[in-house]
């Protein structure tokens, strides 16, 4: 997710929410910093403070949907006329939420572009008997319901649609958290290990040693030892 707000105390406050609920946050204060993240990464959701140093997100959100940028966007904003909100949607915004605001309802609002966004990408995941709903938010295997943290479903998400394609940690870290957390840290093998015994048996996350892990179900290699685990 991309917040940008250059109010650093509300920034600070917004992110450690989202973070404690898992979910990765990329922080910028200025349009620049926005800008160039927003083109660079694949953000499931982008919450855009209107007025910030640089200028008016609003064009940032006119020219990244010109472009072909499809990233939900939510206005965070003390903009709240009429004319402001209706210039906000125009320009490629997807939901506004004038300030001050409740925590609740920004995260209710959150979560519903994040199942838009979901269902758009890849309505349902599947791999052998393993059935992944990325809009709903649930996951089940041989019709059994799976308990997944959020970062967990990220992760298995994310490994899914990549699916026969080894991911590196790399690349783990990049999609599934944020620029605070340390590629040198064992982070994604404890949450790997922990979403493997969660998926049981047979296996289907691998890991390739010295590669990083794939999705797909195992086959007589695997059983054999030959380079994953």
């Amino acid at each position: 997710m991309l917040l940008l707000e250059d109010d650093d105390a509300l920034r600070g406050s917004i992110a450690a929410v989202l973070r404690s609920r898992g979910d990765a946050v990329d922080e910028a204060a200025t349009l620049a910093e926005a800008d160039e993240r927003l083109y660079i990464t694949d953000y499931d959701v982008a919450v855009l403070d209107r007025t910030v140093p640089g200028g008016d997100s609003a064009a940032l959100a006119r020219r990244a949907r010109a472009d072909g940028v499809t990233t939900p966007i939510l206005f965070l904003t003390a903009l709240d006329g009429i004319d402001q909100r209706v210039a906000g949607l125009d320009a490629g915004g997807d939901d506004y939420l004038a300030k001050p605001f409740a925590m609740a309802e920004l995260l209710a609002r959150l979560r519903s572009l994040g199942r838009r966004s979901a269902s758009v990408q890849a309505p349902v995941l599947m791999l052998a008997d393993l059935v992944v709903d990325p809009a709903q938010l649930t996951a089940q295997r041989g019709g059994r319901a799976l308990t997944l943290t959020a970062k967990e479903m990220a992760i298995l998400v994310y490994l899914l649609r990549n699916a026969g394609r080894v991911v590196s940690r790399t690349e783990l870290i990049e999609h599934c958290w944020d620029e605070h957390a340390d590629p040198r840290s064992n982070v994604v093998d404890v949450r790997m290990r922990l979403l493997r015994q969660k998926l049981g048996e047979p296996a289907l996350v691998h890991t390739v040693r010295g590669a990083g892990y794939v999705a797909r179900e195992q086959s007589g290699d695997d059983d054999a030892g030959a380079g994953a685990e």
